[in-house]
């Protein structure tokens, strides 16, 4: 029988749900069990595909194509997992499955009710991920607060989940936040109160408390909390704001989580061993050089759309010895006239994925700046994009190049709709979603800073590179450096004689990770950590060695 432990949220959102359970993975993980994760989000959309990155931060991609919430992406960072769909579960798809199969006669005319369809819809597909893992914990996270009423089916069913899979196989942690009142200087415990008193009027009794607050946490406080929250004192666990989220999972064991999680749920018991972990975090807080990336996007207003991407980054800069400085930049603001003055401090520039016309103008003038003046630059999807139709127009000489998703009538679509999507009319789910091989072409960067030759990157998109344009575009110096196996897709664009001047199809942010950096951004950042360094007139070789033996380039990314 596998544990489970179900996350809840107090009050307010945003109070760090996602890296909890990450973290907790992450503890009991480093105790030599194997986990899985699970995210019930209670929004009606069937998933986060169609939805704004306003709404809810950047959508994640699973190797088997789905478009899921972020914090899958601090699931598999932390625990280094790799996810499926079956781990995001949203109100959308259990009413669509339910609605299904009252339409085919499944309920044998019976009334079609929250408890027990929907509910019961809810628990088989925790079990399915149990099931599938095969994992010794399943962490599932209730998105959401204890207060929305689109929330309640799955509150109701992890209480059954206690009775199903047995109360010494269940446990239930409630996040809390603690607000500081300027005022008094006083943390407050009401909200918690509130929130824990919620939850058992559902049914509900939390076996611990994580108390998030931006201020210590005193004993006092503590011992309130457990007394109105009727938990022991020992789970009551106060969690202060970190300086770094990969401090999270030592912060939670060193407050004794890990301990009272192995003791409660009969798990065996065993030293934990973060010393990876640790080595991590010690690194991210050494001072060391500084690079500064320019991030140019259309949704930097909310810098968890670009939240895999930022992530990236930071880990190819440990393994670099560098702390990456990401400069957000609206790529509607950058006009031409001053491309310049905004990109000169830059040492690299990245463009990530998106869609639509917003913002296109910006990102070509970026990849044109970062391929005139030599500036390491990275094309992510629409990033690659960007960079193709740039060359096209003033390296080819091809006046109006561009992609038909902006411009149908172009004279010269560099960028065109894949021939499976032309008669695609749904929005969700129906681009080229998950991970596909690629072959990488010998002699070119990718295959040097990979180092294999067949990889297998995860994709989100509809338009690809035009075959009609390869033989003239790789007679004016951009190479072809990977593509599907069977040379149908163009996969990597690189520029030759330019420091680092890449573009991929696909997304291998999805595939960093903290102790495994991802190969492309591994390259990217020590291109620019060289320019920098040429750029102040130093000679200092390139960090070859991990840290301490133990930071290697993703090994997830290498297929």
């Amino acid at each position: 029988m596998p544990k489970f432990i179900f996350v809840t949220g107090g009050v307010a959102s945003s109070v760090g749900k996602g890296i909890t359970v990450a973290a907790i993975g992450r503890i009991l993980k480093s105790r030599g069990l194997s986990v899985s994760a699970l995210k019930l989000d209670p929004y009606i959309n069937v998933d986060a595909g169609t939805m704004s990155p306003f709404q809810h931060g950047e959508v994640f991609v699973t190797d088997d194509g789905a478009e899921t919430d972020l914090d899958l992406g601090h699931y598999e960072r932390f625990i280094d997992v790799s996810l499926s769909r079956a781990s995001n579960v949203t109100t959308g798809q259990i009413y669509r499955d339910v609605l299904m199969a009252e339409r085919r006669g499944d309920f044998l005319g019976g009334t079609i009710q929250v408890i027990p369809h929907v509910t019961n819809n809810i628990k088989s597909r925790i079990w399915a991920v149990a099931d599938a893992s095969g994992a010794d914990v399943v962490i599932v996270e209730v998105g959401g607060t204890v207060g929305d009423i689109e929330g309640l089916p799955f509150l109701e069913a992890i209480r059954q989940m206690r009775r199903e899979a047995g109360k010494d196989n269940v446990f239930y942690v409630h996040l809390t936040l603690l607000p500081h009142i300027g005022a008094t200087g006083e943390l407050k415990t009401k909200p918690t109160q509130h929130s824990v008193n919620e939850l058992r009027r559902i049914g509900i009794n939390a076996d611990a408390i994580i108390c998030r607050s931006d201020y210590p946490v005193s004993e006092e406080i503590c011992q309130k909390i457990a007394l109105f929250g009727d938990v022991n004192l020992e789970a009551v666990i106060p969690l202060e704001t970190a300086q770094t989220i990969y401090d999270v999972p030592r912060m939670l064991d060193e407050a004794g989580l890990g301990d009272y999680l192995v003791e409660h749920l009969g798990l065996p018991r065993c030293e934990p061993d973060l010393g990876d972990w640790q080595v991590l975090v010690e690194r991210i807080r050494e001072p060391k050089r500084s690079i500064t990336i320019a991030l140019v996007g259309k949704y930097t207003g909310l810098r968890d759309a670009y939240l895999s991407v930022a992530e990236a980054l930071g880990h190819a800069g440990l393994y670099n010895d560098v702390h990456v400085e990401i400069d957000w930049i609206d790529a509607e603001t950058l006009e031409a006239a001053d491309v310049e003055e905004r990109l000169r401090h830059a040492n690299g520039i990245v463009v990530p994925g998106g869609f639509g016309e917003r913002g296109v103008a910006g990102k070509i003038a970026a990849a044109r700046y970062a391929r005139e003046q030599e500036v390491p630059y990275l094309g992510l999807c629409y990033g690659m994009h960007m960079m193709a139709i740039e060359f096209a127009r003033h390296v080819c000489g091809l006046d109006g190049a561009n992609t038909t998703e902006i411009d149908p009538d172009t004279p010269h679509p560099i960028i065109d709709l894949m021939a499976s999507q032309r008669d695609v009319a749904d929005m969700g789910g129906t681009m080229r979603l998950g991970a596909y091989p690629c072959r990488l072409v010998p002699g070119t960067r990718a295959a040097e800073v990979y180092g294999e030759r067949l990889i297998q990157e995860r994709h989100r998109h509809r338009f690809e590179f035009n075959n009609d344009y390869r033989e003239l575009m790789e007679s004016r110096g951009m190479r072809i450096a990977g593509l599907s196996p069977d040379g149908r897709l163009v996969e990597i664009l690189e520029l030759s004689g330019h420091p680092w001047f890449v573009g991929c199809q696909f997304h291998p942010e999805f595939k960093s990770r903290p102790t495994r950096p991802h190969p492309l951004f591994v390259g990217f950042t020590a291109a620019a950590r060289r320019v920098k360094l040429e750029g102040e007139q130093h000679e200092l070789p390139l960090e070859e060695e991990s840290l301490s033996g133990r930071l290697q380039p993703s090994g997830a990314a290498l297929g």
